[in-house]
């Protein structure tokens, strides 16, 4: 019997690998033609904070020196190139796509987004025209999330400081999951030191709480994300009696696919963002002994919704030409109120919150936009123009007395809108032997936020109202731009000239002791202000950046910026004229090295100059100039096991934050030694 033998088995086919990334589109040629940095996830490794990250780019300016280690949640706001820092930012920061500016104040609670959660960021200065519109009046920080791989991150500070951070990504058959948590605590530190300081100066205490999860679905050629996220922090305010929690969740559903040479991609998106703030705040006696209970903010419900949609193709054009497009549309719509307790009143020795306020409205903008670049051998012309209409409405505030019911001020504003149209232009083109020349012209604009038309504030003893009938503030500006890129060197400078128009700005109107209408009684040593447009901010400045690597294991860093704002206050605020802009310092420096002279050590050490800033409006009250100096230390036990030492404020420098009426000075965090290890694959 003759025996066939069965047939080969079939080979089997090697099917490519498939890689599921967030649902977002690459980011565009454009930017080139701009003035852009790029952070990579080892830039932001080393970094608690990404406020602190971002710090480290001179261009960038916090509202205030301090960073959300001890900050206030309403004075977390971000700008570029210091010409105007404030409290609502002046900066829209993105997060794939989505804004994580607070829909009530605009600011940014940036322990949302760990550092150990994004696989890097650009920042683009200069207003944004293109698909960034509202809010992106000093430009844009578009974050990404990371993709790949898991790192988690434990530690310990002086000061009772405590953190425990991580991101990981796992893949469930088709579906990526990405998860991201964070929890921090410290008992902080006594901003106002030595013989100024009394009983009633109390830590910078902190607690926060962050977690978010993302799936990443294949859906055909396009890529589907659902994010969820959520956040809480409470932190002390630095005075017995004044505290902050800041809470939020957030949910975003995105479609996107990449354009390719056959057809074009496409993104769709749609997020909903709630957020709340409670703060205390306290008037000091003169001595800093005692406080009194000034004001509680006990709510500050605020919801914000967006959409977005875009098309982008890409073409080519003859033998080395390429044509990029985009066109898209998107809308932001925010509502929400402030509710309060105020005019604190002792009576026989007992004391108690006499009046209540309700405030607040609802705000909208939404907008349609083209942008497109054109690439062609050494050339590449990028532009964009927007078309925007903004709307205020159901603006009112309601302050009643509390013992009798009835409204003591009921004041509902009038509806508002407008329309804006702005745009930009940049040219950039290759020299050979890695240099550039590039120029650019932008305009753009930024509604006033629910905070700084409907609620009052007050920080110590000073007291600022708010002011409904604000006009969005406008940008336009023009700049130019050199860089050289050599092997294991790149060195890059940028002049600018902007003007902010319709600049909102606390103007100073009157000072205690007294009582004005509105507010109320204004103490000894505090000023009264109102939020205002205060006519004309114009800039003129300069940033250069350097890096250079002097051997394979030694590497050097240095940056430099110059911003020289004057305010032009017109008839509105004439007694601005020719004074900068608070909180906007002229220069600001950053140097940095890393060492590694064996496999498993790496030494790293930046230092951070600027030199003084005014607190207020009217330069009254100055924050000399600052150097600090951090220090960090890393041994890889193995691939995937680094522990490490670092020593914020190496020297201990005194670096001046704030300052009162009467010349009392806040500082920044003391020298601080941390301890921790970090785990990654």
């Amino acid at each position: 019997m003759i025996q066939i033998p069965p047939p080969p088995p079939p080979a089997i086919s090697q099917l490519p690998e498939v890689v599921v990334t967030a649902a977002r589109l690459p980011p565009a040629a454009s930017e080139a033609a701009f003035s852009a940095t790029r952070l990579t996830r080892d830039d932001l490794a080393g970094q608690a904070r990404l406020d602190e990250a971002l710090a480290s780019v001179p261009a960038v300016s916090l509202f205030r020196r301090t960073s959300s280690l001890s900050a206030n949640p309403t004075t977390q706001g971000i700008s570029l190139r210091a010409i105007a820092p404030s409290g609502a930012g002046r900066t829209l920061v993105t997060l794939d796509g989505v804004p994580l500016n607070d829909p009530f104040g605009g600011w940014v609670i940036w322990s949302q987004v760990p550092t150990e959660s994004l696989s890097g960021l650009d920042i683009v200065r200069g207003a944004g025209a293109g698909p960034y519109g509202a809010g992106a009046l000093t430009g844009v920080i578009a974050l990404r999330e990371r993709d790949a791989g898991s790192v988690l991150d434990l530690s310990l500070a002086e000061r009772g400081g405590g953190r425990a951070a991580g991101a990981g990504v796992l893949a469930l058959g088709p579906v990526q999951l990405v998860g991201t948590a964070l929890y921090e605590t410290s008992d902080g530190y006594v901003p106002v030191r030595g013989d100024a300081a009394g009983a009633a100066d109390t830590a910078l205490d902190l607690e926060v709480k962050s977690a978010a999860l993302r799936a990443d679905v294949p859906v055909g050629a396009a890529t589907v994300s659902l994010r969820v996220a959520a956040f809480e922090e409470e932190r002390g305010s630095g005075l017995a009696g004044a505290r902050a929690t800041a809470s939020g969740n957030s949910l975003s559903v995105t479609a996107a696919t990449a354009p390719t040479a056959d057809r074009p991609g496409w993104r769709l998106q749609a997020w909903r963002r709630e957020s709340d703030l409670a703060n205390t705040s306290v008037a000091v006696s003169a001595d800093r002994a005692t406080t009194t209970p000034a004001n509680d903010q006990f709510e500050t419900p605020a919801t914000g919704w967006g959409v977005n949609a875009a098309l982008r193709g890409v073409e080519t054009m003859g033998s080395d030409g390429r044509l990029e497009w985009e066109v898209g549309a998107d809308a932001r719509l925010a509502e929400g109120e402030t509710r309060e307790r105020f005019r604190y009143m002792t009576v026989n020795g007992a004391g108690a919150f006499t009046r209540d306020r309700i405030a607040g409205g609802e705000t909208s903008v939404a907008g349609l936009y083209g942008d497109g670049s054109w690439t062609s051998g050494p050339w590449l012309v990028a532009g964009g123009l927007r078309y925007d209409r903004w709307s205020t409405s159901e603006g009112r505030r309601l302050e009643r007395d509390r013992a009798t019911g009835l409204p003591t001020l009921d004041e509902t504003d009038p509806d508002r809108s407008g329309e804006v149209v702005s745009a930009r232009l940049g040219v950039r083109r290759d020299l050979g032997d890695g240099q550039a020349l590039r120029a650019a012209a932008y305009s753009g604009f930024r509604p006033a936020t629910l905070n700084e038309l409907h609620r009052p504030f007050r920080v110590g003893n000073d007291l600022t109202e708010a002011n409904a009938a604000l006009e969005p503030e406008r940008l336009t500006g023009v700049e130019g731009g050199w860089a050289w890129e050599g092997e294991g060197a790149s060195l890059s400078a940028t002049v600018f000239w902007n003007r902010i128009e319709d600049a909102i700005v606390n103007v100073t109107i009157g000072q205690g002791p007294g009582t004005f209408p509105r507010a109320g009684f204004v103490p000894a040593g505090g000023v009264l202000r109102q939020r205002q447009n205060a006519g004309v901010i114009e800039a003129t400045g300069l940033e250069v950046d350097g890096r250079l690597a002097l051997t394979e294991t030694l590497a050097l860093r240095g940056a430099v910026s110059a911003t020289d704002a004057r305010v032009d206050g017109g008839m509105a605020a004439a007694q601005l004229t020719g004074l900068r802009p608070a909180q906007a310092p002229i220069w600001s420096a950053t140097a940095g090295l890393e060492w590694s002279p064996m496999d498993r050590l790496t030494l790293a050490a930046g230092a951070r100059w600027e030199s003084r800033r005014f607190e207020d409006d009217l330069n009254s009250r100055v924050l000399e100039a600052a150097a600090t100096v951090d220090a960090r230390a890393e041994w890889a036990v193995s691939p995937s096991t680094t522990i490490w030492l670092a020593a914020d404020n190496l020297f201990d420098a005194d670096v001046e934050v704030a300052e009162t009426g009467t010349g009392v000075a806040s500082f920044g965090p003391p020298q601080t030694l941390r301890i921790g290890v970090r785990l990654s694959r």
